[in-house]
């Protein structure tokens, strides 16, 4: 997912991003949904998370 389609995403949940690059706002929205904030901390397939929105993009 390009950084267009997330900052859509993260502006229709209301969330501010500024400046922030990619991994911070997707970890700032798992947090949002009550989810662990690992994307990209190399859990990718250990999170449990199998039915998130950016784990075709993790790493």
């Amino acid at each position: 997912m390009n950084m267009t389609e997330i900052r859509t995403i993260a502006k229709d949940r209301g969330i501010k991003y500024g400046k922030m690059n990619k991994t911070e706002l997707i970890q700032t929205m798992q947090k949002q949904e009550g989810n662990p904030a690992c994307f990209n901390t190399g859990q990718e397939g250990n999170c449990g998370q199998d039915q998130c929105l950016w784990i075709t993009d993790c790493k």
